[in-house]
């Protein structure tokens, strides 16, 4: 429901699938760079989705030392960056492999998994919420990225946000760029669209669990049908976020969807400047010019702070939901702001 639920729906939709033969545990059974793969998993005990382009065990072999990691919005669904994912993995050459690790719960367990793995130690951690998310992303680059890796994180709105707090909590990290796709870092309550989904997520989120479980019912194919139609006014739309927003027409991925996002609006105040200055010759911000989350004036009110710093406002009228329909446009930018970089990482 935050940032880009926001601009999505309701009623959105399921995981995504992989482009080749899988075992839905985990592992695939060929490895082909130019094919998405799609692994799920218990980090911190809760079901995680893993969207991989490229090498998919890091810790078999002579693998690149470079990961490129996505860290999504909320809903943190990987397969609305399969689009954006895939052509960032071929722009680089396919050289380095392209991961995004979703949010804990907000993906579609496969038939042979549960959401939690054991309820006992789920009561303690409160992985759904705000702060576990966060230990959630660095359990999973501790239990499946070598630490000698070298990172290059790419954050989207509220994944910003998280990216900040994982570089403040390990700064032994090997983050050598990390990339803030329109931003959500500071006082999301206070912004034209926080006004309006606070009371919602913080109060209301329950009354849509009953509208949420009746569209559950319907067969997938009316589903994704209803999806298209509600986004029929985006004329470019990837037609590769379809499922992945009919994956979130289910009663438990949305509540932790929206209950991490009242936890946002509680959570997300002041901008966390000591982090950002320690940090700021790794970091490119990218604002949007019309973005209802992170609006104009907090852009102009970081340039003003650090000037040094590498802080773009967005000149192309893409949306704060770039996934829907600018994945390779923003992949494409990427790739020119970081070229210079890449022989340095190499």
């Amino acid at each position: 429901y935050t940032a880009e639920w926001a601009q999505i729906p309701t009623h959105a939709v399921v995981s995504s699938r992989c482009d080749n033969l899988l075992n839905r545990m985990g592992s695939s059974v060929m490895e082909d760079k130019d094919e998405a793969c799609t692994e799920h998993l218990y980090c911190c005990g809760a079901v995680t989705e893993v969207l991989k382009f490229g090498t998919r065990n890091l810790h078999s072999g002579n693998q690149p030392k470079v990961l490129f990691l996505i860290i999504p919005g909320n809903p943190g669904v990987v397969g609305f960056y399969k689009t954006f994912m895939q052509t960032l993995h071929q722009t680089l050459g396919r050289r380095y492999p392209v991961w995004a690790v979703s949010h804990a719960g907000h993906c579609v367990p496969p038939d042979t998994m549960d959401m939690i793995e054991d309820p006992t130690v789920m009561a303690a951690g409160d992985v759904f919420g705000l702060n576990g998310q966060i230990e959630h992303k660095l359990a999973f680059l501790t239990e499946h990225v070598p630490r000698d890796s070298r990172l290059v994180l790419v954050g989207h709105s509220i994944g910003c946000y998280l990216i900040l707090e994982m570089m403040k909590r390990d700064p032994e990290l090997q983050v050598v760029k990390s990339v803030m796709l329109f931003p959500t870092i500071e006082r999301m309550a206070a912004t034209p669209q926080g006004r309006v989904m606070t009371p919602v997520l913080c109060r209301l989120r329950y009354v849509a669990y009953l509208p949420i479980f009746l569209l559950s019912l319907l067969p997938d194919v009316l589903k994704a049908f209803m999806v298209k139609l509600v986004f029929g006014g985006l004329g470019s739309l990837d037609h590769s976020t379809v499922l992945p927003t009919v994956s979130l027409i289910n009663v438990d991925t949305a509540a932790n969807a929206m209950y991490m996002g009242s936890q946002e609006m509680l959570e997300v105040l002041e901008r966390d400047n000591f982090t950002i200055n320690q940090n700021l010759g790794k970091l490119v911000f990218y604002y949007g010019a019309s973005d209802h989350w992170c609006p104009v004036q907090y852009y102009q009110e970081i340039k003003r702070k650090f000037p040094e710093g590498d802080i773009r406002l967005c000149s192309r009228g893409i949306r704060h939901a770039f996934v829907l329909d600018a994945g390779k446009e923003v992949a494409g930018m990427i790739f020119e702001w970081i070229r210079e970089d890449l022989q340095t990482w190499s």
